[in-house]
């Protein structure tokens, strides 16, 4: 069997130059399994980014479900019966709940026993029996997670992840942060999930690059973004190999398998980094059929848009990314603007 990691890192294409601001201050950590990199311009840059470093710090020991210590492990620990949280996590867990009523399912954070059965959170992978499937879907609803104030009750059995909304958390987070040091310009990537604040020194827009999920050292295109997030999600980022099929990591709820979606990347921009999360899964889940529905027909608190590459070829972009995303030259990508 074969092991495969990808960093869902879309490539920053920062200014060489120093702007109205100076030189960035930048650095780099490990932090919720995954590289993140900031790059903060302005007289309290370094400031800034140490008190976002131990953010996301305070978050990973919060929220990942991977540390015995951290309040998700504590209430998976107490499936079966009613336990006390901190207003923060209740809050986000409703919001999750909210999310995954949205998406029809889609986005669903009890997915954790299956996602353990298919060994992606202790990363000792393995194709689970149809036999053990059944069994554990019955496990998996987050209308089956009942939340009353800070009081959050699991079925017996069942486990949360918060590994799908975390980071989008996380970047929230970041971005009241750097509002509160007063940074305006700045670019931040956590594993991926995109925070560009404000515009480059010189006043033109952050340019990220969406990548090819055929060949990740390359990319389809390039988002122009200001004060806005970018997250993607993709069967390339994170899979495993068993004889000659490939498995990747974005589990299905309905079915309890890795997606059988016709897409092979989904970007989605907003306003928010945890919708940005929760929603590039969804819509990876959902196929480019659902995907267009949901943009189509969805009143949500906050808008979005989205960047789809499918697999026979097409990369389609939503029309609030008309004037936003410059297409490769030279691709072999055929591209389509929704409206």
């Amino acid at each position: 069997m074969k092991h495969f990691f990808a960093l869902l890192l879309p490539l920053l294409l920062l200014s060489g130059c120093a702007g109205r601001e100076g030189d960035p201050q930048t650095a780099q950590i490990f932090a919720m399994d995954t590289i993140m990199d900031f790059t903060v311009y302005g007289p309290s840059a370094t400031d800034a980014i140490d008190s976002s470093t131990q953010e996301i710090q305070r978050l990973e020991r919060l929220l990942s479900r991977t540390l015995e210590t951290s309040e998700v492990s504590r209430l998976n620990e107490s499936a079966g019966k009613a336990s006390e949280t901190t207003k923060e996590v209740s809050s986000l867990l409703e919001k999750a709940v909210r999310l995954s009523a949205a998406t029809g399912g889609a986005f669903d954070i009890t997915v954790a026993p299956l996602a353990s059965a298919w060994g992606f959170t202790e990363a000792e992978y393995r194709v689970p029996s149809e036999e053990e499937i059944s069994q554990l879907l019955p496990l998996v609803g987050s209308g089956r997670i009942h939340i009353t104030g800070q009081q959050v009750e699991l079925a017996d059995g069942m486990a949360i992840d918060l590994g799908g909304i975390a980071k989008g958390y996380a970047s929230d987070q970041v971005e009241r942060t750097l509002q509160g040091y007063g940074v305006e310009s700045a670019i931040i990537s956590l594993g991926g999930n995109v925070y560009a604040r404000g515009t480059k020194p010189d006043g033109g827009p952050w340019r990220v690059a969406v990548r090819d999920p055929g060949d990740p050292a390359d990319y389809v295109g390039m988002l122009l973004l200001e004060d806005a997030y970018a997250v993607t999600s993709g069967g390339y980022q994170r899979y495993f190999e068993q004889d000659g099929q490939t498995y990747h990591h974005i589990i299905d709820p309905s079915t309890g398998c890795p997606a059988d979606s016709d897409l092979t990347s989904v970007t989605v921009v907003s306003s928010s980094g945890t919708v940005c999360d929760a929603l590039s899964t969804a819509l990876f889940v959902l196929g480019e059929q659902g995907a267009v529905g949901l943009w189509e027909g969805t009143e949500w608190e906050r808008g979005f848009d989205m960047v789809l590459v499918t697999e026979d070829g097409r990369v389609l972009i939503t029309a609030g990314l008309a004037d936003r995303f410059e297409p490769k030259e030279g691709s072999a990508y055929v591209y389509e603007t929704l409206s």
